[in-house]
C-alpha cells in the first residue's frame, strides 16, 4: 500500500477518535445542568445530546473551513508524508491534553487544544500560520464567547426572576424543569454544529497535504461529514460523568431557572458564533461561563469561585499546553514516519 495513502488512513482515524473524544468530554457540557436540576435522567440526558450532536453537525461547514485555514499551507514542505505529519502531530497534542483534562474532571476547550495543537506544530514544523485568523477568529471569540455567556446568563435569570416574582416557586421549577428539555436539546445542537466541523476542517487539512484536496474553500466531502458527525455523536453517548459533576454541581448547585437560562444562551451564543462569525468557539466556556452568570444572580458568593479559578487556569493553558506536546509529537514522529 502506498506510504501516504497509509499514513492518510491512520491521521483520519486519529482525527476522528480525537472527534470522539471531544464527544464523551463535551457531552457534560451540554447537559450537565439539565441532569443535575433531575429535568433529564443522564442516559436519556446523552441520548439526546448524541442524537442532536449528529444532526447538528449535518448544519454547516464554516467552522470547518475556518480550522483547516489556520495552516495557510504546506509551502517549503519535502514531501506529503512530512506534511501528514504535521497534521499528524496536531491531533496527538489535543488528543492527549484532552485525555488528561478528562482524567482529572477539568471543564478545559477541546477545541481550543485542537488550536493549539495546529499552532504549536506549525511554527516548530516551519508551516505558514494564518495569524490574522487566528486572532479574529480564535482569540478574539474566545474572550468574546465567555463574556457573552456569563453576562447573557445572568441577564437571562434577572428578567425570569423579575417576570416570576409573584409565581409559586414549586410551580416555576417544575415549568422550568420541563423548559430544560428543549434548552438541552437547543444547546446539544450547538455543540454539534461548533465541535464536529472541527474535526472536518482538520480531515481536510489531511486530504490537503496529501493531495487529495486542493483548498480550504473546497466542498466538504459528504462522507467527511458524515464521518465527523457519527464520531462526535458515539463519544457523546459513551458520556462524560467526571466532567458533569464540576459543571452541575460544583460551580454552584443549579435550581431548573437557572439551569434554562444557562443553556438557553450558551446555545444562542454557540449558534451565533457558528453561522455569523464562522468561529471555532468553545462549547466548555462558553456553558461554563453561563453557569456562573446564571448561578450569579443567586448571589455571587454562591458561586464556587474556587472552584471557577482552577477551571479559567485551565482554559489559559490549553493553547499553550497543547501546543507544547503537539510540537514534542512532530520531532519524534518526523524520525519514524519515513519519507520526513
Amino acid at each position: 500500500m502506498d506510504l501516504v495513502f497509509t499514513v492518510l488512513v491512520i491521521t483520519v482515524g486519529i482525527a476522528l477518535f480525537f472527534d470522539y473524544t471531544n464527544g464523551f468530554h463535551d457531552a457534560a457540557n451540554a447537559i450537565a445542568t439539565s441532569v443535575s436540576t433531575r429535568a433529564l435522567t443522564p442516559r436519556l440526558a446523552l441520548t439526546m445530546a448524541a442524537v442532536l450532536n449528529f444532526v447538528g453537525a449535518l448544519l454547516g461547514v464554516e467552522v470547518a473551513k475556518t480550522i483547516a485555514e489556520i495552516l495557510s499551507g504546506f509551502d517549503g514542505i519535502s514531501s506529503p508524508e512530512h506534511a501528514l505529519t504535521v497534521v499528524l502531530s496536531a491531533l496527538v497534542g489535543a488528543i492527549t491534553w484532552n485525555l488528561i483534562t478528562w482524567y482529572f474532571g477539568i471543564p478545559s476547550s477541546s477545541s481550543h487544544a485542537l488550536i493549539g495543537g495546529l499552532i504549536g506544530v506549525g511554527v516548530v514544523a516551519g508551516v505558514t500560520v494564518d495569524w490574522d485568523k487566528v486572532i479574529d477568529k480564535v482569540a478574539i471569540p474566545m474572550v468574546l464567547s465567555p463574556l457573552i455567556g456569563f453576562t447573557g446568563a445572568f441577564i437571562v435569570m434577572t428578567s425570569i426572576m423579575w417576570a416570576m416574582r409573584r409565581c409559586n416557586p414549586h410551580s416555576v421549577n417544575r415549568g422550568f424543569r420541563r423548559s430544560q428539555v428543549f434548552s438541552a436539546a437547543a444547546l446539544s445542537l450547538g455543540h454539534g454544529l461548533q465541535d464536529a466541523q472541527k474535526t472536518m476542517g482538520v480531515i481536510v487539512l489531511a486530504l490537503i497535504a496529501a493531495g487529495e484536496h486542493t483548498t480550504a474553500n473546497d466542498d466538504i466531502p459528504l462522507w467527511v461529514i458524515l464521518s465527523a458527525a457519527t464520531a462526535i455523536s458515539l463519544g457523546t453517548f459513551s458520556g462524560g460523568m467526571r466532567i458533569m459533576r464540576t459543571m452541575g454541581r460544583r460551580i454552584i448547585a443549579l435550581d431548573p431557572p437557572r439551569g434554562f437560562a444557562a443553556e438557553s444562551t450558551a446555545a444562542v451564543v454557540l449558534y451565533g458564533m457558528a453561522i455569523y462569525a464562522q468561529a471555532p468557539v468553545s462549547t466548555t466556556h462558553t456553558m461554563t461561563s453561563a453557569v456562573m452568570g446564571a448561578g450569579a444572580t443567586k448571589r455571587f458568593s454562591a458561586v464556587r469561585w474556587g472552584v471557577a479559578r482552577s477551571i479559567i487556569t485551565a482554559w489559559i493553558i490549553t493553547i499553550p499546553a497543547a501546543a507544547s506536546v503537539a510540537a514534542l509529537s512532530y520531532l519524534l514522529l518526523r524520525n519514524i514516519i519515513p519519507g520526513n
